[in-house]
């Protein structure tokens, strides 16, 4: 039977939302700030989106603490999009030809060396590959060239389950970060990256706008074949608009934005975050018949991936799950398992749930 309520959604992405937001934007999908007319349905050029857009933008800026000297861009195309967008704009500034280095540390940062290589060198400082990308790779086994114009990484690999535990250090070359799966999650210092780029359908809101940070003397160096969409430069004179934008992603952006500031911001989600995390990995450290196979210096408070020792009792593990509410929590398809994905707006009541039915599942096997 349908469900008649809510159930506690571990998807990947598009993943769960505030229930709060989701309430007032059901009402703004149909009559929107007094103008007759839902959020959906009014112009991009209006007041009342304008207002709505600076709104966001500052509301993100502030819960980021970015620098002045950064620019804040809602693209579109995804964290895929950026991944052919950054090589453009920014593979330009290697001293020797177009080159960067890229941190392999699971699958999007493998489809990232694969997108960036259309445009120049991407080359392979490192990789956890032949440990499974259990983990990141240390960072002493790095071979950084001085040649690159960039250091790419994956901040946290929804895939694998895997997370930096801290900002790396690669001297003086700009670091770019993917972290759309963890933005908003933990405190970070955004004054030690050149560039951070998220989709937004994991931590922020639905699927379409996508969230590009960059240092502004990275702006300005795109290559003649960038399209007009993907140069940084355009949309920053053009306030992210030079086509019509993801209304209602960047409105639905702007509502979560609100919620964090009123839950105590990212300072307040790191504590969470951490909290509900630990409650999954206590349940894999002590169990006979889950395996969690992520290294515990890499481990994801996003994504907490883990196996059934018996893998016999995979699907009855997922039936009983979403029998009793709880869905989502299908491994992805290229390395199987299991995959609890408990983002900002993750209840610590729903991690609550899934540990005790695991603990239950595990004294009934």
């Amino acid at each position: 039977m349908p469900f008649q309520h809510r159930i506690y959604n571990f998807a990947p992405g598009p993943a769960t939302l505030p229930e709060e937001v989701l309430e007032a934007a059901g009402k703004d999908m149909l009559l929107w700030q007094g103008l007759g007319a839902g959020v959906m349905e009014v112009s991009h050029r209006s007041p009342a989106f304008m207002n709505c857009y600076q709104d966001a933008l500052q509301n993100l800026i502030d819960l980021m603490k970015i620098p002045s000297n950064y620019k804040v861009l809602f693209l579109q195309g995804g964290a895929i999009g950026q991944n052919a967008a950054i090589p453009m704009n920014l593979m330009k500034l290697a001293k020797s030809g177009p080159q960067a280095d890229f941190i392999v540390s699971g699958v999007w940062t493998q489809k990232s060396v694969a997108e960036a290589s259309k445009y120049g060198t991407a080359r392979i400082a490192a990789t956890s590959k032949d440990q499974h990308f259990h983990c990141v790779p240390d960072r002493s086994t790095w071979d950084l060239s001085p040649d690159s114009a960039y250091v790419h990484i994956c901040d946290n690999e929804t895939v694998g389950g895997v997370e930096f535990s801290q900002t790396p250090d690669v001297g003086n070359t700009p670091l770019v970060a993917d972290i759309s799966s963890n933005i908003l999650s933990r405190e970070i210092d955004v004054s030690r990256y050149g560039v951070l780029f998220a989709g937004a359908q994991k931590n922020i809101g639905p699927a379409g706008v996508t969230i590009v940070i960059v240092r502004e003397d990275l702006i300005g160096h795109a290559m003649p074949i960038t399209p007009t969409i993907w140069d940084w430069q355009v949309q920053a004179n053009n306030d992210s608009m030079i086509n019509t934008p993801t209304t209602f992603a960047i409105y639905m952006a702007g509502e979560v934005f609100k919620w964090l500031k009123k839950s105590g911001g990212v300072t307040q989600m790191e504590k969470l975050n951490q909290q509900k995390s630990q409650l999954l990995y206590e349940v894999l450290d002590q169990s006979s018949l889950y395996e969690g196979r992520v290294h515990k210096d890499s481990r994801s408070r996003m994504n907490v991936t883990f196996y059934l020792r018996d893998e016999s009792l995979f699907e009855a593990f997922l039936k009983q799950a979403s029998d009793a509410g709880m869905t989502g929590l299908k491994g992805h398809k290229s390395v199987g398992g299991m995959r609890a994905s408990i983002y900002n707006a993750m209840p610590l009541e729903g991690v609550q749930c899934l540990a005790q039915f695991m603990r239950e599942f595990e004294r009934r096997a």
